[in-house]
Formats: structure tokens, C-alpha cells, sequence
């Protein structure tokens, strides 16, 4: 499957380790509060003014010192989220938590850069890297500041018993995220080849754009089982605290991973309402957990940049500079490819590559483990492809090759890039290092508009990566293609693009030799707002802001418009309800609480209808496209009278759907509404534990409409036993590109994840409302907004 972004997950198995005291309360700063403070890193005189919302609006005399300004107010804000993460990808996990981490260590370990980091750091361009050092120098500023009082520490601290871990530049060379990407596909392909049922993967993740399977020679598929994918299996799953999460569902964590994405949309200023482009751009992330985003405004001479930043990665990721805004989405690329390496029969430290038995490289490494003696662990890599899983009797090994482990592959990098660039052929000079796939969007003060795709791409000459593949060296990878080779468009003449995780590769682009992905998302988001779009000639910044509340279902229309004419009485009301809905999953309606209900039980039965027997363990989910199109025009798949069949089916989930809508919420449609249902409510990751739930107050109560599909994404996933939202738009954007104090901005919940702090949910009910804020940006707007003002001293 398409490797996703990797999130804080919402729920975790209960604590056993000891508990802590309290720390004070954080002081509040009355209205234009000032103070002083000093701090190890900075080479000049810093100034961080923050308004009502706690935006941090830093102005540093420094590129350097503007970085470090972010890394200091990220750190003071989301400390154990930057904190977490960090540890937890660099495998020092066991040494805060206990020998149960040392498998994790180990799998996270696997998947570091282990070449030469002096030889990366000099490849960076000067500036990129001294602004790096500067964000790491501001983080260890932070934590400097909380080794010297830690009754200022995060709450989690006490707790559990930790301290922060200093931060080190290296270290963003070495991380490099390893993960499942699609290797999961590629065995479940071969299984269903060596069954002769490769045909109905289709219904679970259709090829697109058109294309055929090839197994490559030499491949034994009937040999390929889920146990090659090995180590990869584990990593996929949450950490365990005490032990694994019993209802942790790997299908159903598909599911979500599938169903995140972004929206984004540019439209030039020849089709709106002041002659300025404007640019939107809402991520799709993880909710019910902490904020995927903190938004922060570096000021310095020749940078000037605000938005959206992943806290602990340098930069802005979603925003705008003094010149032009910019956006991104997912994009699809498939960035991981599994090789079956033949392993000698005597000595399984060797393997057969290019006509010759090679050894395995190996790495050493020492696992330090709390309350107990450090573990040397050894990690075996084949061309610097990291060994996933071994199998000596059967003279096997399977590794994995993945970009992000390629020379180069810096992306922790490529966002500072994008914020120093100055206009378009800078920012594609900036995606040479940007490794993760993304849709970028473009918009400057001269009216120039563009998208470009960026990400690594690996040359295959000789396989399409969807299938493992031998490891002899006759399928290897062919280097990178080039930022040139990637798509992109320049000024479009329709006035306005759009991405949302769609196959958007375009009609002429060569993809049958440049083999970028096969495996895209449903277009139901790029449609609906291409359908908007299209119809607004005079867009506006309020427009934008609509588009990304929108609740309006393609899917929904699309079902109401197979309701068969009769039905049974069982399935009647419901029917009837449907077809006078006007098709928005709106949070007051009872149509869609009704919807949302048929549909899994439609695609549970159009599974068992579809699916035979002997594939039900490799395909467990349909893919909604791929149902619908079949359902709207029926064929041999649902037997041999497929209308009959089709329609069968639909009265089935109809009458199934009711009968779980009254047992949900009572009796009497009138009063059902989906928002009921469909809540918004935010936990700290580890709130099993009864310390940290107590500590950190959970924010509920907000009820919602959309789902997976709707514009406005707020996803649910039905088979978690919920229907509260897993993911969707926590952090929105509209620039009004030029005029950039009319740009507006959602975060949520807060810039904070400290409820000492007035912004650990502050913004959480706007967020509901869709009551947008102002991103100040110009300095007599920031000065007049500001509430507390903050000189940083250097030491």
C-alpha cells in the first residue's frame, strides 16, 4: 500500500510504569506581557511576538537564528511530541521504557542511514544546513531551559519518568523513516497469482492509470507468503506498553492509512473576484490524538515565511512567503520495491547477486535497556537494502529496497529549502531533496500559478514494483528520476488545478516508462471540487473557505441513484429517506447517519457476492469506486442476472442499514443525526494510562458531518467500534496571495499540547464552526495583534 505519513496513533494498551508528582502550573502572561530570556545557540538578538491565538511571530537579525526561533517555541509548545517521536525513531525506546522496546529499537534501527553522514551533510547547500543547525540548537535551547528547571516540564515527564533527549543535526540524516510502503500489496499479489485470482484485486486496489500485471521471471509466487514481509509486520503495528493492543486490526489500519490524504486547489487570478491567485490547502492527518501541526511565522533579512509545520520537522510545510504561497498533497509514488535473495545452502550469510556469492554487510549495535544490561543487535543489509526477513532452510532472504535510504534522501531537509526558495525554478532547484511524494502548489504576487509532483522515484527497468521481485541483480533499481522527468504544469490555461490524492498523471505523460504508481486514491474530493471550481468564475477567499467545509457526497448521489424502483417493505424506509436527501453528510442530518450506516453493509455483501471464498483472507476491503462502477453497470462478477443481483444486494443493505440506525439511535428518523454519531474528541495518545488521563483532560463533545469522501474529510472508520473522526483537516489555509492579511487559517485543537497552557484547545470549537482566523503577516498587523512580546538573548 502507498507508505503513509506515521502519526502518534490515538489509543495505546495500558501503562504499568510508576507514576509521578505533578508540576506547577504554568504562569499566564497578562496582555502585552514582555520579558527577557537567555539562550545557548542563538548568535543574535531574537524577538517572538505571539497573539491571542499563541502564533509565534519570530523576528531574528539571522536565517540561522529564525530556525532556531522555531525550534525553541515547537519545543516549548509540543516538547514529548517532538520528544516522542524523536526516540522513538532513533530506537532509544528501551532505554526509557525496559527491554520490551529492544525489537522496536532494533526494527527502527534497520532503517537508518548507515553511510556516510559527514559526506550528506556537505552535499546540502550551506544555507539549508546552517538553518538546520540553527531549528536543532533552538530545540536544545528548550530542553536546556527544562534540565534547568524541570518544573517546567511537560507533564508526561513526571509521569513516566524521562527526560528529554538532546537533539544532534546528524541525527536528521540518519532518520530516514522505513516502513511497509507497498510491500503488503506486492505479497498479497503474488499470493492471489499463485490462486488464479489475481483478477479480483481489482476490487480492493484497481490498477490505475490502465495497466496489467507481469509477474517477473524467476519469481515463484506460490513460494511467496506474509512471513517474507518479516520484520515489517511488527513495525507496522503500535508499540506495546504492558503488552500488544488486543483490537489493534491491521486491515483496519489500512483502511485509515488509505483514506488519509489532503486537498489543495490553486485558481489564478484570471478567475477571481480581486485579480489575485489564491491558494487552499487542507492535509488530511491523524485526529483524536495530538496535532499534526503547529503554525509559526520565521522573520529574518531574505526570509519571511508563515503557516503550518510538523512539529519536529524544520520549516513550513503548508503556507506562504513574502512572494509567493504554497500547498501540498500526497502524492503517489511507489518508493519501495521486496527482492527474493537465494541464500547459500552452507553459508546463509551470503547471498547469489550478479553471478557471484556476495556476504551481507552487517551493523553492529548496542541497544541500551533501562534497569538492565545494553543488547548488541545486528542488522544485515544487501547493497544497503535493509534484510527484512530470513529463512535459512529454505535458502531464502527478502529485503527491502526503499529511496528514503538512497544517498540523498535528506527530506528532513527539503522544507527549509522550500521556504528559502524565491519563486517557481527555485522551489524545483528545492524538490531535488525531497524525497516524500507530494503534489506541490504554487501561487505568486506576479499572478504566476503552478503544480508540480516532487519525490523519489526509482527507474525499473525491467519491473513494474508490483510483485516481489529475484534478487539476482536482474531486476535492480536503475537510480532516481529527475525533478525534470517529474509532472508538472506551469500557468494552465483553465485558470485553476487541483489535487486530492487522485491519479492525476497527465494524459500525455510517459508513465509506462517512467513507472511512478499504480495505486492512486478515489477522485470523489478532486471532483467535487473541480465541480465547484468550474462553476465560480469570480472565486473568492470566502469561497475557498466554503469549499473546505463542503459535506456534499459523489458517493451518495451515486447510491441514491441505483435505488432500485420496488424494494422490500423491510427495506422501504430507508429507500424512501435516501432518494428526498439532497446527498451532504451534514452533522444535523438523519439521511446521512442512514447512509453511513448502508454502506459497509453494502460492501459487506457486494464482497461475499464478488469475492470468492479462496481469496477472503487476501481481500478483505472493497474499494468504493470499484463497487459502485460495478453496481451502476452490473456484469458476470455478480453472477449470471447481474441487475437482479445488484439490486438484491442493495435492498439487503438497505433494510440492514435501518435496522442498525434504529438500534444506534432510536426509533424515530426524525430525530437521528449524524453528528450524534460522528464526534470530534481528542485524547492523549497514551490516556489508557490513569495518570496521563488525568493529567491532560480529554476535548470532546464537538459533533460533526463529511466522512472519508467528502471535501470537508472528516474519515470514520466503522469497523474500530466508533464513529468518531480518525482523520481529516486539522490544520486549513486560504492565502489570498498578495494581500496576505486576508489570509485565513483553522488549527486543531490548539498550538499547545500542555493544558497548563490557554492554547491546549483554544482553537477547538472554531475548528467545529468553521470560524476562520486571520494569519497575520504584515509587520503593522503582526505589532498590532501581538499580546506578549519575547527578546531572546544569545549567551
Amino acid at each position: 500500500m502507498i507508505q503513509r505519513r506515521a502519526f502518534l496513533l490515538a489509543s495505546v494498551a495500558m501503562l504499568s510504569l510508576a507514576g509521578a508528582g505533578m508540576a506547577r502550573p504554568i504562569e499566564k502572561v497578562g496582555k502585552m506581557g514582555r520579558r527577557t530570556i537567555r539562550l545557548p545557540g542563538a548568535r543574535a538578538p531574537i524577538e517572538i511576538l505571539e497573539d491571542r491565538m499563541g502564533v509565534p511571530h519570530i523576528r531574528a537579525q539571522s536565517k540561522h537564528d529564525a530556525f532556531f526561533g522555531q525550534g525553541y517555541v515547537v519545543a516549548r509548545d509540543r516538547m514529548f511530541q517532538m520528544d516522542w517521536d524523536y526516540r522513538r525513531e532513533m530506537g532509544r525506546m528501551a532505554e526509557a521504557f525496559g527491554p520490551r522496546y529492544v525489537a522496536a529499537d532494533r526494527s527502527a534501527r534497520l532503517f537508518h542511514y548507515h553511510g556516510d553522514v559527514d559526506a550528506e551533510l556537505k552535499s546540502l547547500p550551506p544555507e539549508v544546513l546552517d538553518c538546520a543547525r540553527g531549528y536543532v540548537a533552538g530545540v536544545n535551547a528548550r530542553i536546556a531551559e527544562l534540565e534547568a528547571d524541570p518544573s517546567q516540564l511537560p507533564l508526561e515527564y513526571g509521569i513516566l519518568g524521562i527526560t528529554p533527549l538532546r537533539w544532534d543535526v546528524r541525527d536528521l540524516v540518519v532518520m530516514r523513516g522505513g516502513g511497509m510502503g507497498d510491500a503488503d500489496d506486492e505479497v498479497r499479489h503474488a499470493q492471489l497469482e499463485a490462486r488464479g485470482l489475481l483478477e479480483y484485486d481489482r476490487f480492493m486496489d484497481p490498477l490505475r492509470p490502465a495497466w496489467r500485471f507481469t509477474v517477473p521471471d524467476g519469481l515463484d509466487c506460490a513460494a511467496v507468503s506474509e512471513a517474507d514481509l518479516g520484520i515489517l509486520r511488527a513495525k507496522a503495528e503500535p508499540l506495546p506498553f504492558g503488552k500488544k493492543i488486543a483490537a489493534y486490526d491491521r486491515e483496519l489500519d489500512r483502511i485509515d492509512r488509505i483514506a488519509q490524504g489532503s486537498n489543495a486547489w490553486t485558481v489564478a487570478g484570471s478567475r477571481t473576484a480581486t485579480g489575485r491567485p489564491i491558494l487552499a490547502n487542507d492535509p488530511h492527518l491523524g485526529i483524536g490524538g495530538l496535532s499534526p501541526r503547529h503554525i509559526a511565522h520565521l522573520t529574518a533579512p531574505g526570509l519571511d515565511v508563515i503557516g503550518g509545520g510538523d512539529p519536529g520537522l524544520p520549516g513550513i510545510m503548508q503556507g506562504h512567503t513574502d512572494r509567493f504561497a504554497f500547498g501540498r498533497t500526497n502524492f503517489h509514488i511507489d518508493q519501495t520495491d521486496l527482492f527474493i535473495l537465494r541464500t547459500k545452502e552452507d553459508d546463509p550469510e551470503q547471498y547469489w547477486h550478479d553471478g557471484q556469492w556476495k556476504r551481507f554487510e552487517t551493523v553492529e549495535e548496542e541497544v541500551a535497556v533501562k534497569d538492565g544490561a545494553s543488547e548488541r543487535v545486528t542488522l544485515r543489509y544487501s547493497l544497503g537494502r535493509p534484510v527484512i526477513s530470513e529463512d535459512p532452510a529454505r535458502h531464502r532472504a527478502v529485503v527491502q529496497a526503499n529511496v528514503a535510504l538512497l544517498p540523498g534522501a535528506n527530506m528532513r531537509f527539503a522544507i527549509i529549502a522550500i521556504n528559502l526558495a524565491h519563486d517557481w525554478n527555485s522551489l524545483r532547484e528545492a524538490y531535488k531533496i525531497h524525497v516524500s511524494p507530494t503534489n506541490h502548489h504554487y501561487a505568486d504576487i506576479h499572478g504566476n500559478t503552478g503544480w508540480h509532483a516532487s519525490g523519489f522515484v526509482p527507474r525499473r527497468p525491467k519491473h513494474d514494483g508490483l510483485f516481489p521481485a529475484p534478487g539476482d541483480g536482474s531486476y535492480d533499481w536503475n537510480g532516481i528520476l529527475s525533478v525534470d522527468e517529474m509532472p508538472h504544469i506551469y500557468n494552465p490555461k483553465q485558470g485553476w488545478f487541483a489535487s486530492a490524492n487522485e491519479m492525476n498523471l497527465p494524459a500525455d505523460y510517459p508513465y509506462k516508462e517512467r513507472k511512478i504508481s499504480f495505486s492512486w486514491s478515489d477522485s470523489y474530493r478532486h471532483d467535487r471540487i473541480a465541480e465547484v471550481l468550474s462553476a465560480q468564475p469570480k472565486h473568492r477567499v470566502a469561497d475557498s473557505v466554503a469549499l473546505q467545509h463542503d459535506f456534499q457526497s459523489l458517493p451518495a448521489r451515486a447510491l441514491v441513484k441505483l435505488l432500485p424502483a420496488t424494494v422490500s417493505p423491510e427495506a422501504a424506509p430507508a429507500a424512501a429517506l435516501l432518494r428526498q436527501w439532497d446527498c451532504g453528510i451534514a452533522a444535523d442530518s438523519a439521511a446521512a447517519l442512514l447512509y453511513e450506516l448502508v454502506m459497509p453493509e453494502l460492501s459487506a455483501a457486494f464482497r461475499d457476492r464478488v469475492i470468492p471464498k479462496a481469496a477472503h483472507d487476501l481481500i478483505k476491503t472493497m474499494n468504493l469506486s470499484e463497487m459502485l462502477r460495478l453496481l451502476a453497470k452490473p456484469d458476470k462478477y455478480l453472477g449470471d442476472d447481474p441487475a437482479a443481483a445488484r439490486d438484491a444486494l442493495l435492498d439487503k443493505a438497505l433494510a440492514a442499514g435501518w435496522t442498525k440506525a434504529v438500534e444506534l439511535a432510536g426509533p424515530d428518523p426524525a430525530q437521528w443525526r449524524w453528528g450524534d454519531l460522528h464526534q470530534v474528541s481528542i485524547a492523549h495518545p497514551l490516556s489508557r494510562s490513569p495518570e496521563i488521563a488525568a493529567a491532560f483532560p480529554k476535548i470532546d463533545g464537538g459533533r460533526s458531518g463529511g466522512d472519508s469522501y467528502t471535501v470537508c474529510a472528516r474519515g470514520v472508520n466503522i469497523g474500530r467500534g466508533n464513529f468518531n473522526v480518525m482523520h481529516g483537516a486539522s490544520y486549513l489555509l486560504v492565502a489570498d496571495v498578495g494581500a496576505w492579511d486576508n489570509s485565513r487559517v483553522l488549527l486543531l485543537p490548539g498550538q499547545s499540547a500542555d493544558p497548563r497552557s490557554p492554547h491546549y484547545r483554544d482553537w477547538y470549537q472554531d475548528w467545529l464552526t468553521a470560524n476562520t482566523h486571520t494569519l497575520w503577516f504584515s509587520k503593522a498587523a503582526v505589532d498590532a495583534q501581538a499580546v506578549t512580546r519575547t527578546t531572546v538573548m544569545p549567551v
